[in-house]
């Protein structure tokens, strides 16, 4: 079915599941009061390359999710996203039977779900034979029978989507994005063109990751750079800080409910905010295409020129921000290149200085975060932003809240790969 022109699209509901609140309310009081997620990690860290970590802490599955027995086929990074989802629709005031179940879809983005080496240990000592002998040939005879018949489902990225859709019985379009940072915003995307093409009249979307385990910690510090800090956990994470010195893991999860304003009037729904623009892009081939962050600057261009807007109409950019040293210089640039001599007028703020860098749910939590300042008219500060680099240059918030000037916002997201996603919000 073609496009209906001039279709708008709101956000009626939020469920954030994050290292600094369970709730949208506990997370945006933790975001004005400027209190970091971040702390020493609850696991024997000893060994590992760092030992800070953003936490979800008093979460209890149980009281989140619709029945316990489905706990045995969830990831920790599932039950979050499943528990934010929850959150949203209930926020969205939506029951099930509200909307025809073929007009809802689920569009949800997730990170690395990682097999971790306890749950085959049985099944490789079952093929031992003295020593540190593995007979592989026994494999099949008697180690695939010590790995739990549903273990597979646990490590499936669709997942998440899949709970999600049955939690809610929506029997529309759905999909999962596997983008990491950009995931949540490639999904927000996917739901907006889904809404437009009139192929569902609401959509969930989100996404979800946990990288707190010392297999996922190890792998992210080998690909992203971790900061080997050792002093005040709340103090490590430093995006844009001429100090800055790697990233921190976190986890998270955060969901929107997304319809139609038409749809979302006649039900007297509580909007939170447009969305006017989305945009997308990658850096593609080249050290010049990588070092200006191509992908970003365009995933800005695009959203900014669908939503009709120009860069001194931005009232804040809610940044990726990651904290290291070589992606948040790419990211600057990126700026510079989009948007001008405006970057310098126009508040930026960066998430991860609380919540810590966990791919594909961190853009989802961001995006919530995003969602919240525009409709409360502040910007939170981005933690530990004390002493500026040169090489940055964008007017980074600091010591608490800034109010804004407008209430349009873009929320970016860009991979260490270059693929890049931008959404451009506005109150209502």
């Amino acid at each position: 079915m073609a496009a209906r022109d001039g279709a708008r699209i709101v956000i009626t509901g939020l469920g954030v599941v994050s290292p600094v609140g369970i709730g949208k309310d506990a997370f945006w009081t933790s975001l004005k009061e400027s209190r970091s997620g971040i702390d020493f990690l609850s696991i024997p860290h000893d060994n590992l390359p760092s030992a800070f970590g953003a936490e979800v802490q008093d979460f209890d599955p149980v009281q989140h999710l619709r029945d316990r027995k489905f706990l045995k086929v969830m990831t920790r990074d599932m039950q979050l996203g499943v528990a934010s989802a929850r959150q949203a629709m209930t926020d969205a005031g939506l029951m099930s039977g509200d909307i025809d179940p073929l007009r809802l879809g689920v569009n949800f983005g997730a990170g690395r779900m990682t097999t971790h080496p306890g749950e085959l240990a049985a099944a490789v000592e079952a093929c031992r034979e003295g020593g540190n002998e593995i007979n592989m040939t026994r494999w099949g005879e008697d180690g695939l029978g010590q790995i739990a018949p549903l273990w597979l489902l646990r490590q499936l990225p669709n997942m998440p989507a899949c709970h999600v859709s049955i939690d809610h019985n929506a029997q529309g379009p759905n999909n999962t994005i596997t983008s990491r940072d950009a995931s949540a915003l490639l999904a927000l995307a996917e739901a907006v063109r889904i809404i437009e093409a009139d192929r569902a009249d609401a959509m969930i979307v989100g996404a979800c990751s946990s990288n707190i385990h010392p297999v996922d910690i190890a792998k992210f510090h080998r690909f992203e750079g971790l900061s080997q800090r050792s002093d005040d956990p709340s103090r490590a994470c430093r995006p844009f800080d001429f100090e800055r010195d790697g990233a921190v893991v976190g986890e998270g999860a955060a969901t929107c409910i997304v319809e139609r304003y038409e749809h979302a009037v006649s039900r007297g729904a509580d909007i939170y905010a447009e969305v006017i623009g989305v945009g997308a892009g990658c850096d593609g081939r080249g050290v010049t295409n990588e070092s200006t962050g191509l992908g970003l600057v365009k995933a800005i261009e695009s959203g900014m020129r669908r939503a009709g807007i120009r860069p001194e109409e931005i009232g804040h950019i809610n940044a990726q921000g990651k904290s290291t040293q070589a992606d948040d210089i790419v990211e600057a640039r990126a700026y510079h290149l989009a948007l001008g001599d405006q970057v310098s007028r126009i508040p930026v703020t960066a998430m991860k200085s609380y919540t810590g860098h966990f791919d594909a749910g961190a853009g989802a939590v961001e995006l919530a975060g995003t969602v919240l300042a525009i409709r409360y008219g502040e910007v939170p500060a981005t933690l530990n932003y004390e002493v500026p680099d040169p090489r940055c240059r964008v007017n980074v918030v600091k010591d608490g809240p800034q109010m804004v000037r407008n209430r349009t916002a873009v929320s970016v997201n860009r991979t260490a790969r270059g693929q890049s996603a931008s959404a451009v919000l506005r109150a209502i």
